[in-house]
């Protein structure tokens, strides 16, 4: 069984940062993750709101951050956690989809996952003109008709990145106004490729064998049915926390978003929860860093106490 002092499960900004400062402590860190380390970056063109970059590319920004891992000694490991457990000592025990590990401290980084529409098609046509990530699959829509589902910051924000590949692009929201930044808002209100079509809801994704030919959309107010034809539909309606493998905790409410103090530590301790996956107003790389600071250095701390005993 592989041991460590910390073990750091997710590598967005949030894991890497915590990593980072727990190794920078001088403790053994691993950090896993079943993807890609940089998380949701990864599917970010543009962020332009991470202090010292006016811009820089989701992707880029991960490595920067997975380098700084890195060159501080941390050990990443790709593998998918099923189950966290803790024993009479207070030690944590991970088990992954290949391994064993345990530590004294673990860290919860593993984020959230799109939220679905759950209509019929979606799952169907995912991959055949359903996305979740403009990045990813935007460049197949090139001079085609798209359209955006939802009304925050990713989806408007994707949407005007859709907007430089795509003809058009239709943003559908069940508002009356956005819940995007002004600076968001205004940019897309200004780009004469996109249009917004106010309080509906898309209720069908439809299509032939190959790929979507379009949606059905209701008015909730009116209540009127209206289909229109698309090739992309691109849905940014929230997100669910990747929390399931640690149900046999006890650390969540009841939509599965971890509870956590001001300091990251849940109701356990010895082990924090961080970005995305916690339960909090405000989930930006920004908050995240910020979480993993603090939990990467408050686990430092806890092993000095957990050493004494």
């Amino acid at each position: 069984m592989l041991e460590y002092d910390v073990i750091v499960i997710g590598a967005g900004p949030g894991g890497m940062t915590a990593s980072l400062y727990a190794a920078r402590a001088n403790l053994k860190v691993a950090m896993i993750d079943r993807g890609v380390y940089g998380g949701q970056m990864n599917n970010t063109d543009d962020i332009e709101n991470y202090p010292g970059f006016p811009t820089i590319k989701g992707p880029d920004l991960g490595e920067k951050m997975y380098q700084n891992t890195v060159n501080a000694g941390v050990e990443f490991i790709f593998g998918d956690v099923q189950e966290v457990t803790v024993d009479d000592n207070q030690y944590k025990h991970v088990k992954t989809d290949s391994e064993d590990l345990v530590s004294k401290v673990v860290i919860i980084a593993t984020g959230s996952n799109n939220r679905k529409l759950g209509i019929p098609g979606e799952k169907e046509f995912s991959g055949k003109g359903v996305s979740y990530c403009a990045v990813c699959d935007g460049a197949f829509f090139k001079n085609e008709n798209v359209t955006v589902v939802g009304g925050g910051d990713s989806a408007i924000s994707e949407g005007t990145y859709l907007a430089n590949i795509t003809d058009h692009v239709g943003i559908v929201h069940h508002r009356d106004k956005l819940r995007a930044q002004k600076v968001l808002q205004d940019r897309a209100f200004s780009n004469n490729k996109i249009d917004f079509t106010w309080n509906s809801n898309v209720v069908e994704i439809v299509g032939d064998d190959n790929r979507v030919t379009g949606i059905k959309m209701v008015d909730n107010q009116s209540g009127k049915l209206t289909t229109v034809d698309t090739t992309g539909v691109f849905i940014y309606i929230g997100n669910i926390p990747n929390t399931q493998m640690f149900s046999n905790l006890n650390i969540t409410d009841e939509s599965g978003w971890i509870i956590t103090n001001s300091e990251m530590e849940t109701n356990i301790p010895g082990i924090f929860a961080i970005g995305d996956v916690r339960l909090k107003k405000l989930r930006q790389i920004t908050t995240a860093v910020g979480d993993g600071g603090i939990a990467g250095q408050n686990s430092f701390e806890y092993i000095e106490q957990f050493n004494e005993k």
